[in-house]
């Protein structure tokens, strides 16, 4: 671990020095790779910069951001561009690795693009975000770590709700189900989880809502016996999991053969055909939260359902499945960026930064209101708390009330 920071460490001070880290050459995927110094918005194009996990641990959920953002482009093209001027995309795959981050990012500042949406990979956006805060780059992240903006990033807008957020939507659904004793466990090298957790932790008190059970695991973990074990006589009534990757695939498997009885609560990061179809028949019951977008279908007629529609319907029609929750994510930051450039007019920066932070937008994951104080934007309210029925996410009776009370008031 301490060798993985130190050569993070390195590949940062070597960014901030102004070192060269491009060339042109192919990523592993295949892709051209853009030659340093190249002008992303020249006179006839505005490029944006993505930094996708294509490859590593991460690919799936990646590859998944990426098919949206370059749905988002080809829409707006197809009706004329912005500024009179087409979109092009830029992708640099980081491998979900943070050092790789690092050298996407170098990648993409050198060629010149307007905006960065970052990794998937909170790890990642992490390692990257003080480069684009330096450079004075707008940077919109799919990962949900609170402390991407906490304290606040000038440059830094997140586009997923925060995992404070989803941890506290999850607190106000335990207590209305009269939910009060539960056992959490949590990746502890995740940025993500680890946030979701400390929240867990400290609001679990406002709601009535008390840890019986507190257990740890890492990503690689391959075997959860021993904290089903653990948990099994605890006197917890549920069981809320803080992780990514393919540890909600292995845990949700293994809690399924236990036939424990209490409910098996999952975050975001599940709220994906990626992690249905691995889990199989065992997701079935399975309570899962995710943005409003994941479950549009259930949503009454209105501008939220509209707009879900405008990713929904293609990315369907194109793929062959409803775009997951990180498609959600990539096409949302694609909509505010373009709603950016159309309201401040121009590619500056600048402007561009300040006219994000005054965003009011409603978009797949929900109404975004950026704030100089808050970076976030999206509160609980576009928060939806499913169950796995028949292989499809689907509202609670809780959260399907919620949310028509929060799309009427809108």
């Amino acid at each position: 671990m301490m060798m993985a920071l130190k050569r993070i460490g390195c590949f940062v001070l070597g960014a901030l020095l102004g070192s060269s880290l491009v060339n042109c050459r192919k990523s592993s995927n295949g892709e051209a790779q853009t030659t340093a110094g190249a002008h992303g918005s020249d006179s006839e194009t505005i490029q944006v910069g993505l930094i996708a996990s294509l490859t590593g641990k991460f690919s799936a959920l990646g590859s998944e951001d990426k098919k949206a953002v370059e749905l988002a482009i080809e829409q707006v093209n197809a009706k004329g561009g912005l500024l009179g001027k087409k979109l092009t995309l830029v992708t640099r795959d980081d491998q979900t690795l943070p050092d790789k981050s690092v050298l996407a990012y170098g990648a993409l500042k050198a060629a010149d693009v307007v905006a960065i949406i970052g990794s998937v990979f909170s790890n990642s956006a992490l390692a990257t975000l003080p480069l684009a805060e330096r450079d004075a780059i707008p940077y919109l992240s799919p990962s949900p770590a609170d402390e991407q903006v906490e304290p606040i990033r000038r440059y830094v807008f997140v586009i997923p709700a925060l995992s404070r957020t989803y941890a506290e939507r999850y607190l106000e659904y335990l207590q209305a189900n009269r939910i009060k004793k539960i056992a959490v466990a949590h990746d502890t090298k995740g940025a993500y989880a680890t946030a979701g957790y400390n929240a867990t932790k400290a609001l679990a008190p406002k709601y009535g809502v008390q840890i019986v059970k507190d257990e740890v695991f890492e990503m690689a973990t391959s075997d959860f016996s021993p904290l089903f074990t653990h948990i099994k006589g605890s006197g917890a009534q549920a069981f809320l999991f803080w992780g990514t990757g393919p540890s909600g695939v292995t845990v949700a498997k293994q809690y399924a053969a236990t036939k424990m009885e209490m409910p098996l609560l999952m975050g975001p990061s599940q709220a994906s055909k990626l992690w249905l179809e691995p889990v199989g028949p065992a997701a079935e019951g399975v309570t899962v939260s995710s943005s409003i977008g994941v479950v549009g279908d259930y949503l009454p007629d209105g501008p939220q359902k509209q707009v879900v529609a405008q990713i929904s319907g293609p990315f369907e029609r194109k793929y062959g499945y409803p775009p997951p929750q990180f498609a959600q994510d990539g096409y949302s930051a694609c909509l505010l960026l373009f709603e950016a450039i159309r309201k401040s007019g121009t590619l500056d920066k600048a402007r561009l930064r300040d006219a994000l932070e005054q965003m009011t937008l409603v978009t797949p994951n929900g109404k975004y209101h950026y704030s100089p104080t808050d970076h976030s934007g999206l509160s609980r309210d576009f928060i939806s708390v499913n169950t796995v029925s028949g292989g499809k996410f689907v509202p609670t009776p809780w959260a399907k009330d919620q949310l028509a009370r929060t799309v009427s008031a809108e």
